[in-house]
């Protein structure tokens, strides 16, 4: 007997398949910690970008075979960030993730915490299951860096940049525009990518476009 699977029980298969990996990671996975405690300086562009990113960021997550497990932290939901994700992400009320006012630093032990920014002079070098990895949720360009950098030293948390320098090259572009600041989702399919391939190159290639002026060294390819 041939068993035809329905279209949409196989799309429920799918579902609970991706909520189970989801859950999982909660428990075992590594986890990311995206800092929104900044944004009350922030424009309903910027929220709206913001918003954009954190769907993006979250939609791969969903992908992903092996996830992370996802914090928003610093969120008060009466904020007009979270109005704004209502309204451009769809179920973001279901979304699988923890949601908290608390600040990233009053949630983790500091010394498991690790900030993302592209100002730190340490290269990440791997994944590691026992630490919080912090991104900034900020959409500003110009004061994305300092701002990120200036929080971690204030609480004496440790800081790491993706190895951008390290695998990739400047390339030669009309504009001589050269930037290793990325979107959140930018960031996090580099390190979702890497935690599936264990393979840096393949990772920055995937979330670092050559717009950003960057291109892999091709003795790495």
């Amino acid at each position: 007997v041939v068993l035809s699977i329905c279209p949409q029980h196989s799309k429920r298969f799918l579902r609970s398949l991706t909520k189970e990996r989801l859950l999982e990671a909660k428990h075992s996975g590594p986890r990311l910690c995206i800092d929104l405690s900044m944004t009350h300086h922030m424009s309903k562009k910027e929220l709206s970008r913001l918003a954009g990113q954190i769907r993006r960021l979250y939609g791969s997550n969903k992908k992903a075979d092996r996830p992370f497990w996802i914090y928003l932290t610093g969120f008060t939901t009466d904020s007009p960030l979270y109005e704004e994700c209502l309204r451009m992400n769809d179920g973001f009320s279901s979304y699988l993730l923890d949601i908290t006012e608390e600040d990233c630093f009053s949630l983790f032990p500091l010394e498991t915490l690790v900030y993302l920014t592209p100002d730190s002079e340490h290269a990440l070098e791997d994944v590691d299951l026992n630490k919080v990895y912090i991104l900034g949720g900020l959409v500003d360009e110009s004061i994305q860096k300092k701002v990120t950098f200036q929080k971690a030293q204030e609480h004496s948390v440790e800081t790491a940049r993706l190895p951008i320098q390290e695998y990739m090259v400047r390339c030669q572009n009309e504009k001589n525009y050269h930037s290793e600041i990325l979107a959140i989702n930018q960031v996090f399919d580099i390190l979702s990518a890497y935690f599936e391939t264990q393979n840096w190159p393949k990772a920055l290639k995937k979330g670092v476009s050559s717009r950003k002026g960057y291109v892999l060294q091709t003795s790495v390819e």
